[in-house]
């Protein structure tokens, strides 16, 4: 099995398209909803949390876990490569969207080497595309802004609301006055107001998201690693799993997903 982890529901649209370009494997979806959102948290609880869902997962089945969430990326990740991993499940891999998402920017950079990341607060402090961009190419000028009020705003479902859109330019203008030429949307969750930001930003500044990326890397990445694809069972299953539920949870899922899934509840602590 293949799992995704996320903070919330966003992860949702990075599977969706995970399904439709790799439609033959078994995947668990895991959102800690009852920790939402990750972005205000400390890296002690962020990484807490992250290695309890990604632990949950092995045990589940799962070979591979994909942190979707880009919070959990930055500030859990690489410890979990290093510690972790090789103590535990030295034969199963925990890959994360930062170094994707930054290979996909230097292959549709143009001449203008500015670029911008729309983040969580911990990711933009994290420096992890920064850190990443700079080992593809040290040329890159990146500017990192935080907008804390997006993952709330959007997992309430509040994608019509006028004080969105104010947040949005708030959040968007200082980018824009630096002139980039490329905008990362560096939260899952981000990719549901897509239209939205472009809108802010005129069509002029090109936009790279994970669920645009991901699937083609992840194939490229089990075509290269055999010894990985060959563990991940092929049954076309998928299970929904959740720290908190409600009913508004469960429509969120419905629109974030593009069709209602069964959510199944389950305790960390």
């Amino acid at each position: 099995m293949i799992g995704i982890f996320d903070s919330g529901l966003g992860g949702l649209i990075t599977l969706k398209t995970l399904i439709k370009e790799l439609p033959d494997y078994d995947y668990i979806y895991f959102g800690d909803t009852a920790y939402l959102p990750f972005g205000d948290k400390s890296q002690k609880i962020i990484h807490q949390r992250t290695l309890k869902a990604v632990d949950f997962l092995f045990k589940k089945g799962c070979y591979l876990v994909i942190l979707a969430c880009h919070t959990a990326a930055s500030q859990a990740l690489g410890r979990i490569q290093r510690e972790y991993l090789p103590e535990n499940y030295p034969e199963r891999r925990v890959l994360g969207v930062t170094i994707p998402l930054c290979e996909a920017v230097v292959e549709n950079l143009s001449e203008n080497l500015r670029v911008g990341v729309l983040a969580t607060k911990a990711t933009c402090y994290s420096g992890s595309f920064e850190k990443e961009l700079r080992k593809l190419n040290p040329k890159i000028e990146l500017f990192c802004q935080p907008a804390p009020l997006l993952v709330p705003i959007i997992e309430e479902g509040k994608w019509d609301w006028k004080g969105l859109e104010l947040c949005l330019k708030e959040y968007l203008n200082p980018l824009i006055e630096k002139e980039i030429s490329l905008l990362i949307l560096g939260c899952t969750h981000y990719s549901l107001i897509k239209n939205k930001i472009n809108k802010i930003l005129k069509g002029k500044i090109e936009i790279i998201s994970a669920d645009e990326v991901l699937p083609l890397k992840l194939k490229d990445y089990l075509c290269r690693h055999s010894e990985i694809e060959d563990k991940i069972s092929k049954r076309k299953r998928k299970t929904y799993f959740v720290t908190d539920f409600s009913s508004h949870l469960e429509e969120m899922a419905k629109r974030f997903f593009g069709r209602k899934i069964e959510i199944k509840l389950v305790d960390l602590d």
